[in-house]
């Protein structure tokens, strides 16, 4: 049955500060463009019937490095618009807000979990329309696809919480006796490795 493979971009400077990074259009690191090529492997031999990027340029580099070939790109597939907190890292923005959580509170002028997951559904309901013509991929970022991965099966936005995602990694959604599913998750790049999901 086909799935919906989804693929963390590569290391990015913010990534690798732990800085957020929504809407800031960095590239990918050396070791980001490493990683991207290194999910190539992973990927060999896989037929996509579409292939839907992030309009973000560490998105579509990832995308390009992994032998990817985009057929589009979705502003809604875009990271958690972090507004005042772009640029920022946890530790920080806890400094002046102790109690702060992104995945309950949101961001200042930026999206609320709500907000992100109203884009993530809209995301998944394209990608399940074109899973009979086989595997959709989608090409993100940090938050974004947990969001995605916590509405496949059904949980608030919030739970993307629980879904850590390191760069360049592949997860993979879809369904068990017509139930939804995650079936793979956080696979390959870094996962494994002592670093910090939370970053777009």
């Amino acid at each position: 049955m086909a799935e919906i493979v989804l693929i963390r971009h590569g290391e990015t400077e913010w990534s690798a500060a732990h800085r957020h990074t929504s809407y800031t259009d960095l590239a990918l690191t050396a070791d980001g463009e490493r990683q991207a090529r290194a999910a190539r492997d992973q990927l060999a031999g896989r037929r996509f019937a579409a292939v839907i990027s992030s309009p973000r340029t560490r998105a579509l580099r990832t995308a390009e490095l992994a032998g990817l070939s985009v057929t589009s790109v979705d502003d809604n597939l875009a990271e958690w618009n972090y507004g005042d907190y772009e640029g920022r890292t946890t530790k920080e923005i806890q400094q002046e807000r102790p109690d702060w959580n992104l995945w309950t509170d949101g961001c200042p002028d930026g999206e609320s979990p709500e907000q992100v997951g109203g884009r993530l559904d809209l995301v998944l309901d394209r990608a399940t329309e074109l899973l009979d013509q086989g595997d959709v991929a989608l090409v993100a970022h940090g938050h974004s696809l947990r969001v995605a991965g916590a509405r496949w099966i059904g949980l608030p936005a919030s739970g993307g919480g629980l879904l850590r995602l390191d760069t360049a990694t592949l997860s993979a959604l879809g369904y068990e006796h017509e139930r939804r599913v995650i079936l793979r998750w956080n696979t390959g790049g870094t996962a494994g490795l002592p670093v910090t999901a939370e970053r777009g």
